[in-house]
């Protein structure tokens, strides 16, 4: 009895995909058309070319995952792309904003790939990690990318890295360890860990006692997280991290990112809304009030920081 309500919960958790609202999934490599305007249709150019490479600076965006170690039906939504659409074509020191999406839903970890999506989290495997990991592979795939770029004649300086949520995670990894191949890092609600905020209760027995039951109901999945986030706090990037105090997942345990000197944390709002401005998404006018803070990004709000992810750019292509 009690196997079949865990399978049922675990069937709720996966099937709870923050990005229920958009109806349009993109599952390809290419860059985002800009557009100015907020409701423009988006769309894709599938074509590895960058004219006048020494003038460009290219954004590689990374996808979340509702899986994250097993291979995934779809990449991105659309609604996801709105403001990386109105970032695209935006010059810095004269050089243009390109923002090349990233999709890696054919790949998988080890692990994902012997225990499935809900095994990971039904066998109280101890760890360490068996093998290869996706999130190992997602980093090699993107170092693969950045090459492409670099041998187009995109400076390396020039190359930022950046996702959410799983992307955004991703995005961590990659300038842990491997800084001296790109620019910089834009890492935007990052979680891979599910929704550890809100299940471990991070709000009412404090961050500490959260990790402590999430050590005992998962042991390997928890010392798997915990390896990682040592990863990158050695790595210690001069990245930009945006992160929200309601977002279910990761909101509430990534506190130790500001511990980590390099890190430019910006906490975005303790509200579903941005500078005063509520926070609009989808809907048949794209007007619908944003009801989850994991896709604040993703909203028209997020606008307002806009100028702070150009600033940062800036200060890193020197």
């Amino acid at each position: 009895m009690k196997k079949f309500l865990a399978l049922i919960l675990l069937s709720l958790i996966f099937s709870n995909n923050v990005y229920a609202n958009s109806k349009e999934t993109i599952k390809k490599d290419g860059f985002v058309i800009p557009t100015n305007k907020w409701k423009s249709k988006i769309k894709i150019d599938e074509n590895f070319k960058v004219n006048n490479p020494k003038d460009k600076i290219i954004i590689i965006y990374n996808h979340g995952s509702d899986g994250n170690d097993v291979k995934l039906k779809h990449c991105f939504w659309r609604s996801e792309l709105r403001n990386w659409a109105q970032l695209a074509g935006d010059k810095i020191n004269d050089k243009e904003i390109m923002v090349y999406i990233h999709c890696q839903a054919q790949l998988e970890g080890d692990l994902g790939a012997k225990l499935g999506r809900a095994g990971m989290w039904m066998k109280k495997w101890e760890g360490p990690y068996p093998g290869i990991s996706k999130m190992d592979r997602r980093v090699k795939g993107n170092l693969e990318i950045v090459k492409k770029f670099v041998n187009l004649g995109v400076p390396k300086k020039q190359i930022f890295m950046s996702g959410h949520s799983c992307g955004g995670w991703a995005t961590l990894r990659l300038t842990a360890k491997h800084m001296n191949e790109v620019g910089g890092g834009i890492s935007l609600m990052p979680a891979c860990f599910w929704n550890l905020s809100s299940r471990y209760k991070v709000k009412k027995v404090g961050y500490e006692k959260a990790m402590e039951n999430f050590h005992k109901k998962f042991p390997g999945m928890a010392g798997w997280r915990q390896e990682q986030v040592n990863i990158i706090k050695e790595g210690n990037a001069p990245i930009l991290i945006f992160t929200h105090p309601m977002d279910k997942f990761e909101g509430l345990t990534s506190d130790w990112m500001d511990h980590v000197p390099n890190f430019k944390r910006v906490v975005v709002s303790e509200k579903k809304e941005i500078n005063g401005k509520k926070c609009k998404i989808a809907g048949s006018n794209w007007e619908e009030p944003l009801k989850d803070a994991h896709i604040i990004n993703f909203a028209d709000c997020f606008m307002h920081y806009h100028p702070l992810i150009k600033e940062y750019i800036a200060s890193r292509i020197k």
